[in-house]
Parts: structure tokens; C-alpha cells; sequence
């Protein structure tokens, strides 16, 4: 008889942990908070806009087609995959700004014109990028950080100085570029890692790779489609998926977790994996003394930022405005400061905003726009109504003077995301966003264990443990923590 295991949580990983179980033969399901599938990777519907509630960039396609390949399909098989040209767009000041082309070639020639010289360099850094990407994504991030053993072989030891380790991601681009722009648009993938390229390894240059050579790239319908398709594979192998189930408590008896108690049922448990949020799980749904770390640990952590969001229905189009947007405006290191070194609402945030109906009809009312408009902040931080309304006018105020556009009179649809909203929904630790900043003292086997210390069948999956931040390593993280509890449990596949 199949074992039976109770995922808590349908994020990426927990989606990816639950299939990549089934396909072993365990008998799954699936415990959700919510009432919809895709943790951060909702969405919502409202007055005929289709809102993408997290995750708005697809980068590293090789991961996805990685993963639905493992069960015989393809991504093409859920959804419509496009690439975007330009990838993004780079506003600097009023009437300064690049657009990033999805020709390498172009990118050569573009960033020659900022810089004489740099093309032959940004060669140089792209083909170091593709040795780290390879390494570090066909590799490293499959490696569970159970032991230090994993990471001493031949291979890795003669890589070590290539894969730059030891070296930080700033000081790595800085001995190259001398440009300002150049700069500011090869440091910016890392914050998709949650940390200050001065704290971030140079290994995760690899991420330039990904954005520059690999592409951005969207599937049609939108984020959530990914979710979708991955749901479908996971009941086509059985897995159940239960909503509306908030977990109360994991119920340990003699080390061994024996059930998993929500508000309205008890679901009986060979193994436990849990895709909620690490310190959550930890601190509410565990007895202290079955916990792996405690709350001075939790403190000591580095957490990648929150977000402060708004979606928007604009009631016409906007000019001036490409898929992905990112304003650089203002001073990167007065911002990061705010976040990291002194954490406080930022004086003068860069800020993201995401137009998918520039690509996606289906996402707006015809000849509106759907606009997801992002401030990363430091997590942790008091969260008002007040200061959401002060950060929106800021906010629209300097979008509007780079558009030449009046939008926020069009604006008929209007909802804002932020700390408390990251903890209600997502129990999220702090507030945060991205889950643990991937800093040199937080990689690998420093990152929180995918594998309970005190409960012998309790495992963790996400953001908050191996490999790290990110849809892709998300998908990854629960790949790994399947393999694992195969190993660990001896599973023979059916």
C-alpha cells in the first residue's frame, strides 16, 4: 500500500513536490489555506481584468520545460509561450531611457553606444554568466544542503574560482563597466535574489545569462497558466487537492508526525511536507520542542524585501509604457540602504510596473490596460492604509511625468498588496516577498534544512530552503525534496 503523504501548501513547490511524489506512487494530497491554487502565483478577476497576484516575469524557460518534461509533457501543452522584444524597458530619468533588446547582437551594439569597449567585455561577462548558469542551475541547485559532503567532488573544487563564490556580484561587474547605466542594468536580476549586489556572491551573475541570453518570455493568459497547467499534471497523477483548509497544527507523537489538523479535519500522514511558509510551519504549527531552529535564529536571518503592490484597470491605453517596466530614477543605493542596511519606508523607491495587456488582450477590457505597479521595501515594517495612499501618489505621480499621461483619473479599478495582506494570505514571515535573501552565509547548506532535525518524516519545501528565491528554483525545491523523501523512505515506484 502506497504511503501516504500530506503536502501543506500549492505553490510552485508544493505543486512540484506533490507530482514529482505521485509519479513515485505515493498516494498524495494537497492542503490549501486559499481558495484557489498557486501560493504567491494567484490571480484574481474583477471588473474584467485578470490580475496576476505575484510572479509577472518567466524567466529560465529550460527549468519549465525540465519540469513538465519529467511527466511526458511540454509546456506548450498548458500554454502559449511568447517571447518579449524588447525584454524590458529601463527608464533612468524624463526622456532617458533603454530598451533592452532580445538580440544578443543588438545588446552588444547597445551597450558599445554607452560605453566604447564594452562589447567585447559584455562578451567576456556573458560567457562566464553561461559557465556559472550551467553549473549552477544543471547542478548545484539539485544538491539538498543536507551535508558539506555533497559539495566536495573534483568537479565543483576545480570550479570554485570560476564560479566566482567568494567574489561579490557588484565588484564583478564594477572591474568590467564603468558606465552607470551598464551598471544599474546588469546589477538588476539580483534583486531578484533579495539581496544588495555588494552582498551577492558573483556565482549569481548567472542570473544576467538567464535575463540576457535565455530571454523574458510570457505565457499567454498569464502567469497563473503555469499553475494551471501544473495543477492538471498533478490530478492527472492523482494528487488531490483539498482548499480552504487552513492548517492548524502538525501533531507530532513520539517524533513522528502523525497527522495534519486543519480548522474542519484530520488527515492521517506517513509524511509530511510542508511548501507554507518555514517559520510559520515552525512557530504555529509545531510544539517548540519539535522545532529546527527558534526565534532568535529567525531574527538573525536576512530576508529578501516585501512588496508594496497595486493592481490597476485603466479605462484606456498608455503610451509609453513596454510589458515590463523598471524606473531607475532615483539613487540604487540610498534605496537599498533602506531596505537592508536601515530598514525603513524608502525616501524616494524605484519601482516596477508590469503592463501585460501590451502583449495579452485577454487580461483587460478592449482598449484598457491591466497595470501591476511594485515598490520593494524592507519586510517587517508597520503597514497603514495611510502610508499605502502616500506611496500610490508618489508613486502614479512620477509614472505620469514618464509617460506624459494623466492615469490615475482613468484608473476605475484599484486594489493595493502589502505586509499584512503577505501575512494573511501567505503566513508569510515578516511580510517578505521572496522568502531569504541569497547572500554567501545563506546559500546551500546555510539555508534553513529541507529536513526536519526533530520529526523524522517532516520535510520543507519553498522559498525559505533549498536552493532559494524564484519560480524556477521553486519548481527545483520541490523536485528535490521529492527525491529525498524517495530515498529516505526506500519508495518503489509503481
Amino acid at each position: 500500500m502506497s504511503k501516504k503523504i500530506v503536502v501543506i501548501g500549492s505553490g510552485f513547490s508544493g505543486l512540484s513536490a506533490a507530482s514529482n511524489l505521485a509519479l513515485q506512487g505515493y498516494d498524495v494530497t494537497i492542503l490549501e489555506k486559499n481558495e484557489s491554487p498557486g501560493g504567491r502565483a494567484s490571480k484574481f478577476e474583477a471588473d474584467g481584468f485578470t490580475f496576476d497576484m505575484g510572479p509577472s516575469w518567466y524567466w529560465m524557460p529550460d527549468v519549465f520545460e525540465t519540469y513538465f518534461e519529467t511527466f511526458g509533457k511540454k509546456p506548450a501543452d498548458y500554454y502559449d509561450l511568447v517571447r518579449l522584444d524588447p525584454s524590458y524597458k529601463v527608464v533612468f530619468g524624463e526622456n532617458d531611457e533603454i530598451n533592452i533588446p532580445a538580440s544578443v547582437d543588438e545588446l552588444y551594439h547597445l551597450f558599445e553606444s554607452l560605453e566604447e569597449g564594452s562589447g567585447p567585455k559584455l562578451k567576456k561577462f556573458i560567457s562566464e554568466a553561461a559557465y556559472k548558469y550551467k553549473v549552477g542551475i544543471s547542478d548545484l541547485v539539485y544538491r539538498p544542503g543536507r551535508s558539506i559532503s555533497e559539495f566536495i567532488d573534483f568537479r565543483l573544487l576545480k570550479s570554485v574560482f570560476r564560479l566566482q563564490l567568494f567574489s561579490s556580484v557588484r565588484k564583478h561587474i564594477n572591474s568590467l563597466f564603468k558606465n552607470d547605466r551598464i551598471r544599474k542594468i546588469l546589477e538588476f536580476p539580483v534583486y531578484f535574489l533579495g539581496a544588495l549586489p555588494s552582498n551577492t556572491p558573483a556565482l549569481y551573475s548567472l542570473m544576467n545569462y538567464a535575463d540576457l541570453v535565455l530571454g523574458t518570455w510570457y505565457p499567454m493568459g498569464g502567469m497563473h497558466k503555469i499553475i494551471e497547467g501544473m495543477v492538471e499534471v498533478a490530478e492527472e497523477l492523482g494528487v488531490k487537492i483539498i482548499y480552504k483548509q487552513d492548517v492548524q497544527k502538525i501533531d507530532v507523537r513520539n517524533g513522528y508526525a502523525a497527522s495534519v489538523v486543519t480548522a474542519s479535519d484530520v488527515f492521517l500522514a506517513d509524511i509530511v511536507v510542508a511548501s507554507a511558509d518555514y517559520h510559520h510551519v515552525e512557530s504555529k504549527l509545531l510544539d517548540e520542542n519539535y522545532r529546527n531552529y527558534d526565534e532568535k535564529y529567525w531574527d538573525e536571518r536576512v530576508m529578501a524585501p516585501s512588496s508594496l503592490i497595486y493592481y490597476l484597470g485603466v479605462d484606456k491605453k498608455v503610451s509609453n509604457l513596454k510589458h515590463h517596466n523598471l524606473y531607475f530614477d532615483k539613487s540604487f543605493e540610498k534605496f537599498g540602504e533602506e531596505i537592508y542596511s536601515d530598514p525603513k519606508w524608502p525616501t524616494n523607491p524605484l519601482f516596477y510596473v508590469c503592463c501585460p495587456s501590451k502583449t495579452d488582450d485577454s487580461v483587460a477590457p478592449e482598449g484598457m490596460e491591466n497595470l501591476f505597479v511594485l515598490i520593494p521595501v524592507a519586510p517587517g515594517l508597520e503597514d497603514t492604509e495611510e502610508l499605502r495612499e502616500k506611496y500610490y501618489n508618489m508613486i502614479m505621480e512620477r509614472l505620469e511625468k514618464f509617460t506624459g499621461e494623466n492615469i490615475r483619473e482613468h484608473i476605475i479599478y484599484k486594489r493595493s498588496f502589502a505586509h499584512s495582506d503577505f501575512k494573511d494570505r501567505y503566513n508569510a514571515f515578516k511580510g517578505n516577498a521572496y522568502g531569504l535573501a541569497n547572500t554567501l552565509k545563506q546559500t546551500a547548506i546555510f539555508k534553513p534544512s529541507l529536513k526536519s532535525k526533530k520529526v523524522s518524516n517532516l520535510y520543507y519545501t519553498g522559498q525559505l530552503t533549498t536552493p532559494g528565491p524564484g519560480v524556477p528554483p521553486s519548481l527545483i525545491s520541490g523536485r528535490v525534496v521529492a527525491q529525498e523523501i524517495s530515498k529516505d523512505f526506500n519508495q518503489k515506484t509503481n
